[in-house]
C-alpha cells in the first residue's frame, strides 16, 4: 500500500509520558524511524512541539485517550493536522503490544490516511461545551440533593409532597425553611403558601405534623443550604454561557423555533455539534454520530429489533428532553408523530424517534433553512388513502354505515 503523507507522527498517550514515533519518507524509498518519550508537563509538550516541527512532520496521530490528548491537542493543533481517532477503529492485531508499537502502529496508520478523523470542535465551541457540560453536572447534583430531601421527609413523616405539586418551589421552600427551624405549628407553616396552593391550607397542615427529630432538622438545614448554593452556581454559570454564545445569537434564537427546543437545548446542540454542518457529511451521518439513528440488526434476511448506537451521551440525553416537551406543544408534527408512535412502540421509543426528527431539523436549521412547521396533520395528508381506509373501519365497527365524497374546492 503506498503512503500518502511522506512526514508523519504517531503519539501513544499516557498519563505520565507519551511515547511519539515519527516516519520519515515517501513509498519508493525505505522510511526512517524515529522514536522518543515525552513527560506530559507543558514544557516537554513544548519540547515535543519543536521536535516534530524540525523534522518537518505535518500530520500527527493519537487516540482519544481519556481526557489525557487534550492537552496535547490544544499545543499541537496550531502547527500541526492533528487527526484524533476512535480507540476502537485503530486497534492494532493481538501481540506483542507496548507503547513504541502503538505508536508505531498510528505513525503507519496516518502515513497510509487509514484513521478516521474525530469531531473535534473550534476553541470557541469547546470552551462552551465545557460550560454546558459542567451545567448539567450541576443539574444532576440538584436532583440528587433534591431527592434526599425528600426521603427526609418521608422519614419524619412530612406528606408534603403528596399534597404540593412542587414541594421546591416558591411555597414550599418557605415551608421546607420553617420545618428545618422547628419553630412554627403545621398551621403556621401551612399560612405560608402562595398562589393556588392556598386551596389546600388544611390538607397543608395535616401534611406538616409529622415526627421531625432535632438531627433531622439539622440534617434538613445542610441539605437547604446546598441548595441555596447549588442554586447560585447555576446562576453563575448561565451568565457565563449566555456570554459564550453570544457569537452563536442567531443560530441559537433559529434553533429554539424548533418545538420543545429551549434556550438550555440550544446551548447544548451548539456545544456538542459546532455550527459548521460541513463536517458531517449529511443529517443521517449527524443522527449516527449523535447515537439516534435507527439501529441495524439484520441476519440471513431477516430483521430484528435493534437498540439505538451509542453516541454523544450530552447531545443525545438533550434531544430527548426537547422531544418530550415537544410532545406537549398541540398542534405541531411533533406531537401528532409522538402519540402515533407512543400507541404502537410506547413512550420511550416514541420520545427517542422525535428527538430523531428534532436532530435532523436542527441540522436543517443550521444550515441555514428556517424551520418549517408541518401541522399536527401533515401525516394524514401524507397518506391519505390509508388514514381514510383506517377511519372508515373503525367508524363501520361502531355500527355505522360511510360513505365518503371529497369537498368540493
Amino acid at each position: 500500500m503506498d503512503a500518502i503523507v511522506d512526514r508523519v507522527a504517531g503519539i501513544d498517550v499516557g498519563q505520565a509520558s507519551v511515547v511519539v514515533t515519527v516516519i520519515l519518507g515517501g513509498s519508493p524509498q525505505r522510511p526512517r524511524k524515529e522514536t522518543r518519550t515525552f513527560r506530559t508537563m507543558t514544557r516537554d509538550l513544548l519540547e515535543l512541539r519543536e521536535w516534530l516541527v524540525s523534522l518537518g512532520v505535518t500530520q500527527v496521530g493519537m487516540e482519544a485517550t481519556g481526557v489525557y490528548w487534550k492537552p496535547i491537542h490544544a499545543v499541537l493543533e496550531d502547527g500541526f493536522d492533528v487527526i484524533v481517532g476512535n480507540a476502537h477503529h485503530i486497534s492494532n492485531v493481538p501481540g506483542r503490544k507496548t507503547d513504541v508499537k502503538d505508536s508505531e502502529w498510528l505513525a503507519s496508520l496516518v502515513r497510509h490516511g487509514l484513521i478516521a478523523r474525530s469531531f473535534i470542535p473550534p476553541a470557541p465551541i469547546r470552551m462552551l461545551r465545557d460550560l454546558v457540560r459542567f451545567r448539567r453536572k450541576l443539574v444532576e447534583s440538584r436532583t440528587s440533593e433534591r431527592n434526599r430531601v425528600l426521603k427526609l421527609l418521608e422519614i419524619g413523616n412530612i406528606k408534603l409532597s403528596s399534597v404540593a405539586t412542587d414541594v421546591f418551589g416558591v411555597s414550599g421552600m418557605l415551608m421546607l425553611r420553617a420545618l428545618a427551624e422547628g419553630q412554627a405549628t403545621p398551621a403556621e407553616m401551612a399560612d405560608l403558601a402562595r398562589g393556588q396552593l392556598r386551596k389546600k391550607l388544611e390538607d397543608l397542615a395535616r401534611a406538616l405534623q409529622g415526627a421531625l427529630q432535632e438531627h433531622h432538622r439539622f440534617l434538613l438545614r445542610l441539605q437547604l443550604r446546598r441548595l441555596d448554593l447549588l442554586a447560585t452556581d447555576l446562576e453563575t454559570i448561565d451568565s457565563r454561557i449566555d456570554e459564550a454564545i453570544t457569537p452563536y445569537h442567531p443560530q441559537s434564537t433559529a434553533l429554539q423555533e424548533i418545538p420543545g427546543v429551549s434556550v438550555v437545548v440550544a446551548a447544548t446542540v451548539i456545544a456538542e455539534m459546532g455550527v459548521d454542518m460541513s463536517v458531517f457529511r449529511d443529517a443521517s451521518h449527524l443522527s449516527a454520530w449523535a447515537g439516534l439513528a435507527p439501529g441495524n440488526n439484520e441476519s440471513g434476511g431477516k430483521k430484528r429489533n435493534a437498540r439505538v448506537r451509542e453516541g454523544n451521551v450530552y447531545l443525545k440525553t438533550a434531544l430527548v428532553e426537547a422531544a418530550w416537551a415537544a410532545s406537549r406543544v398541540k398542534n405541531t408534527y411533533f406531537r401528532d408523530k409522538f402519540h402515533r408512535l407512543r400507541s404502537r412502540r410506547g413512550a420511550r421509543r416514541a420520545a427517542i424517534a422525535v428527538a430523531h426528527k428534532i436532530l435532523i431539523a436542527a441540522h436543517a436549521v443550521l444550515t441555514g433553512k428556517p424551520y418549517r412547521e408541518l401541522g399536527d396533520g401533515y401525516l394524514d395528508a401524507l397518506h391519505q388513502r390509508r388514514t381514510l381506509k383506517h377511519l372508515t373501519r373503525r367508524i363501520e365497527r361502531l355500527g355505522f354505515d360511510v360513505k365518503v365524497t371529497p369537498r368540493a374546492a
